[in-house]
């Protein structure tokens, strides 16, 4: 497969080898990393395509690094991409607030792992769910999707990219070590089949130019360094010069305008996929690898007659929070599946607001559920 450029057609690869794929075909061509389990075969593949493709790998020293490079080279104009683990993430957490206050377009690749600390290095978690929503200090929105499937790994990497040219923001892939190692067929669009979003770049001239001048969707363009447009980027609070600004009123503008170009575009961003809703009591409401047991123990509840549906969450951050408000009123219970002791349930339970009970169904990583652990609270929520 290496040996082509471009690249189209089915393929069995794993979901590393797919991620690295659908960044590829959205046209990233900047890849700045070091290796971690279970993410290193992303790094691996990226090795060997962006010198095919006039691109750019560099392993870093470390995770910070990587970040940081990542940061740079979108601001030189090329779609950029890292990958890494739990371990890894933590570091990258710092750079990725100064992405998120820079507006910078990059995405971040988190294939989860058991732990904390070094944990389970070869082994499944979903253990950093809530990092990836708050792992950076200060006050932020993020957005965060859930792959569940090789194939979505390389369709949710182009749509990764789309959502962080679109909105300026750094976009984080939350995989998991199953769909990270496991294999599939994928299919891979031709080049000529695929559209993506483009960089919005400056209505103006050089000499009127500013960067963090915002549009009516509260995006603000982006010029290129070396373009000839003179700018200044800070992770300090700034004005829309780029220039440090330090007082509240400064924060209070910039802040709630970065948050709000996520939160107003909510209904555009999440993806969730919805199965057997219409008449359902109980609602399993998982996401990764987790989903796909939790599915087939719906549809071993439905052969039970139960009234089960499902509520697969492919985008995490920002939260399909009105989804579960609307259907709390209509529903028994929500059972939540995760490879942790309990993170997305927690905003589960939040959005139910007491109408329907949250059932958390934890594993502490380094498996996944088994089907009837799932089934049986699916019984449970029922009695």
């Amino acid at each position: 497969m290496s040996n082509h450029k471009s690249l189209s057609g089915e393929f069995f690869i794993t979901g590393d080898v797919a991620c690295a794929e659908g960044a590829i075909s959205a046209g990233c061509r900047f890849f700045a990393g070091y290796p971690i389990t279970p993410a290193t075969e992303i790094a691996e593949r990226m090795s060997e395509r962006m010198p095919e493709l006039n691109g750019t790998y560099i392993q870093m020293e470390d995770e910070i690094a990587s970040m940081n490079a990542v940061l740079g080279a979108s601001w030189a104009g090329v779609k950029a991409m890292t990958a890494t683990s739990g371990p890894g993430f933590s570091l990258m957490m710092e750079n990725l607030g100064l992405g998120v206050m820079l507006e910078t377009p990059c995405v971040l690749v988190n294939v989860q792992r058991a732990g904390p600390s070094t944990g389970l290095p070869t082994l499944a978690g979903q253990g950093d769910m809530m990092q990836a929503r708050w792992g950076s200090h200060g006050h932020y929105s993020i957005i965060a999707l859930c792959p569940s499937s090789p194939q979505e790994m390389y369709q949710l990497a182009i749509k990764a990219f789309d959502l962080s040219e679109k909105y300026r923001t750094p976009v984080l892939i939350m995989a998991d070590e199953v769909v990270g190692h496991m294999s599939e067929k994928v299919v891979i669009m031709p080049p000529e089949d695929i559209t993506t979003f483009p960089r919005r770049k400056p209505a103006v001239p050089p000499e009127k130019y500013l960067p963090y001048v915002a549009d009516n969707d509260l995006v603000p363009a982006m010029a290129n360094a070396g373009e000839g447009y003179r700018f200044h980027v800070t992770g300090l609070t700034h004005d829309e010069r780029g220039y440090p600004m330090m007082n509240a009123d400064a924060q209070d503008k910039l802040i709630r305008r970065l948050v709000d170009k996520i939160e107003i575009h909510k209904d555009d961003i999440i993806i969730t996929e919805e199965d057997w809703l219409d008449d359902a009591e109980v609602v399993v409401c998982a996401y990764g690898i987790s989903a796909r047991i939790g599915k087939f123990a719906v549809e071993r509840a439905r052969a039970e007659g139960i009234k089960a549906g499902m509520l697969r969450l492919i985008t995490a951050w920002p939260f399909a929070e009105e989804k579960i408000r609307t259907l709390a009123g209509q529903v028994k219970a929500f059972v939540v599946p995760e490879i942790n002791l309990g993170q997305i349930a927690l905003e589960v339970e939040r959005c139910a607001g007491g109408k329907a009970a949250t059932i958390l169904v934890p594993h502490m990583g380094g498996g996944v559920h088994k089907p009837e652990t799932i089934l049986e609270a699916i019984r449970k929520a029922m009695k």
